[in-house]
């Protein structure tokens, strides 16, 4: 992403789709996500939620997603655009931190499922391994993936 174009999307993309939006599971993806309402978030409602991840501590897409769902009274939080706004609110904060800015979103807390560290994150796997081993977080390798150790005790 160019400069400043994810810090664009995060703060239009809620306001240009009306978002957050509760919309019912169509019978098409019910197989997949069961019945009931699907939120589609804000992604300034998913980068707040990754900003409120304290040093020493993870969370999951999941665990943000259910807290997605919670608040707005929703049988789930679309998987889909929920994992999107996180690599926009991530790649924001890289943006934000090249302009100078100390206090960024902590996207490298925001761990997959099975506390799997997202390669999709700025400066991918080695970057984020780096800065959760500084955080006091053992990272292993996992066939070609790399997690977090004991994440769920780390979780907020």
């Amino acid at each position: 992403m160019s400069i400043n174009k994810a810090i664009e999307k995060l703060e239009n993309q809620g306001k240009k789709h009306n978002l957050p939006k509760i919309v019912e599971i169509n019978e098409g993806l019910s197989k997949r996500w069961g019945t009931g309402t699907c939120v589609i978030p804000d992604p300034k409602e998913v980068d707040a939620l990754m900003k409120r991840v304290p040093d020493g501590k993870v969370t999951t897409i999941n665990n943000i997603r259910a807290k997605l769902a919670r608040k707005h009274k929703s049988t789930i939080a679309c998987p889909i655009t929920t994992g999107i706004f996180s690599n926009i609110a991530a790649h924001a904060a890289e943006e934000m931190r090249a302009t100078g800015k100390k206090q960024i979103t902590p996207y490298w807390r925001t761990l997959k499922e099975g506390g799997e560290i997202n390669p999709k994150y700025p400066g991918g796997i080695e970057h984020q391994k780096k800065i959760l081993e500084r955080e006091g977080h053992t990272v292993i390798k996992k066939g070609a993936r790399f997690s977090v150790m004991d994440y769920e005790k780390k979780l907020v």
